[in-house]
């Protein structure tokens, strides 16, 4: 298992956490999403390493930015 620390930007509420976990969770090989909204952290545990634009590319999808990893 693979751990990884994301910088996302915008999120300010446990809806905002619910959002980005929920498109992030649904990438394949991810099996937990922990969300710090104060940190603007996302925690992502999966099989192997991801792909950043795939990440991105959920993050968007929730309406964040990612800003980092």
């Amino acid at each position: 298992m693979i751990t990884t620390t994301y910088q996302v930007q915008g999120m300010t509420c446990g809806h905002c956490a619910t959002a980005v976990s929920n498109e992030v969770g649904a990438i394949q090989g991810v099996s937990d999403v922990q969300v710090d909204v104060g940190a603007g952290r996302v925690t992502v545990t999966s099989e192997g390493p991801l792909d950043t634009d795939t990440v991105r590319s959920a993050v968007d999808e929730a309406g964040y930015d990612l800003v980092g990893a």
